[in-house]
């Protein structure tokens, strides 16, 4: 029997929301603001949240908390949602990452994750003085940096020799919690980042799609994982706007993209570009994204769930249909949206999954 689809959605530690756009927004990037909120998710259903990483400004994004203090706060004031820190190879060493997040599972009873961004803003590392490696070699060294996690979460006297880093019978203790070590997410949209999590990643994220464009690459991931004798889950970025009738959920997007900062908007698209043309491919994140895609920065719009209770859980049962294990959240009003989320439109998904389950095993 399949498990129920998850949901988390993403920490607004960064000012601006999770839309470039001067609508109001009633969410505020604050700690006190934050850890109300994940207390409201966590009522109201939702089993993950995932911190963002940012070290520069941009679109809208003035202020940001840091990634793993944040998340570690967020843990502090709930008992049961697990919270997915969000760590850039480069500033973070595997050793550095490993040990604070053995540390935080140890102190929350094993909720801490990871996601390893890649990276493809090219100005923030220049900002912060690391250096910038080529598209498919920042996955490269992704890729070690996950093996170096695994191997020092789960071995004694462990060795590790890459291209990127090197261990000499290094021995963590205390190890995490959480076995056989806590869960490793991560994002992207390129051949190289569905390569990569085919062969390390617990969780895949990709960006906001239609139906079919995320079946593609469903398809294209498990096939791959498959060969490799691994197996990964897939979670979805959708911006979800539920209200009572479709035509108020309209009228709000409509509203989002009227007022979007077009100079944040168009700054973020042409870094974007940048860095999908940037793959061999000429594909990766945002390749086809439109200025309103470009709105919602991770083309949650894309996804469709906008609109009344009824509409947006049965779009989430087709995601499901399809593959997905998990809705990663985006909301205007973080706090009562996310309330009204885990009133009226949760139940429904879980009642069209229960049918589903039904109807095929009386067929």
């Amino acid at each position: 029997m399949s498990q129920p689809i998850k949901f988390a959605y993403w920490v607004p530690n960064v000012s601006g929301g999770l839309v470039v756009s001067k609508i109001e927004q009633r969410t505020s990037w604050d700690i006190d603001y934050n850890r109300k909120l994940a207390q409201i998710a966590e009522r109201s259903g939702f089993e993950y949240a995932l911190s963002q990483i940012r070290f520069t400004a941009g679109y809208g994004a003035e202020n940001q908390h840091e990634s793993v203090t944040i998340s570690h706060a967020l843990l502090a004031a709930t008992e049961k949602l697990k919270v997915i820190a969000a760590i850039l190879p480069g500033p973070w060493t595997p050793v550095l990452a490993a040990k604070q997040l053995a540390s935080i599972d140890q102190y929350t009873n094993g909720r801490i994750a990871i996601n390893v961004v890649s990276g493809w803003f090219k100005g923030e590392f220049r900002a912060i003085g690391e250096p910038w490696l080529d598209h498919d070699e920042r996955y490269r060294r992704s890729e070690e940096f996950i093996r170096a996690l695994k191997g020092i979460w789960t071995q004694d006297n462990f060795s590790f020799h890459g291209d990127f880093y090197r261990f000499n019978d290094y021995t963590l203790k205390p190890k995490p919690l959480q076995q056989p070590h806590p869960e490793i997410f991560q994002g992207g949209s390129s051949r190289a980042a569905r390569d990569m999590a085919s062969r390390v990643s617990d969780w895949y994220f990709t960006n906001g799609n239609s139906v079919e464009g995320i079946k593609a690459q469903i398809d294209d991931i498990r096939a791959k994982a498959a060969v490799n004798g691994h197996s990964v889950k897939v979670g979805v970025n959708a911006f979800i706007i539920a209200r009572d009738t479709e035509e108020e959920a309209r009228a709000v997007l409509a509203e989002i993209i009227a007022k979007a900062d077009l100079e944040a908007v168009n700054g973020f698209g042409s870094e974007a570009k940048n860095a999908g043309a940037a793959s061999p491919e000429g594909e990766g994140n945002w390749a086809t994204s439109t200025f309103e895609d470009l709105v919602q920065y991770n083309d949650g719009f894309k996804t469709n769930l906008i609109g009344t209770p009824r509409q947006i859980a049965e779009r989430i049962v087709a995601l499901k249909a399809i593959g997905v294990d998990l809705i990663l959240s985006g909301f205007l009003h973080f706090q009562e949206e996310v309330e009204y989320f885990g009133k009226h439109v949760l139940p429904l998904v879980r009642e069209l999954e229960r049918e589903t389950v039904a109807s095929l095993a009386v067929a």
